[in-house]
């Protein structure tokens, strides 16, 4: 008998299933790999959003005289 049909069954119902990060959290390694590719991007595109912003206050806005800035 080979190892994969060994390993079918000893382990029953959960053969081919991921196996979760914590028996008692419903989440797969899978999903967290994905939660965190997702927040890192969305931490990115934060930081160029503020950088963006801060340009726009500091250079821009006091050019068009926005706030009285540049006066």
């Amino acid at each position: 008998m080979g190892e994969a049909k060994r390993r079918k069954e000893a382990l029953g119902e959960k053969y081919g299933q991921e196996p979760y990060i914590l028996p008692w959290l419903p989440i797969t390694k899978r999903q967290s790999e994905q939660f965190l590719k997702w927040t890192s991007r969305g931490a990115w595109a934060g930081i160029v959003g503020l950088i963006v912003v801060w340009l726009t206050v500091v250079f821009i806005a006091p050019s068009l005289g926005w706030w009285g800035l540049g006066q």
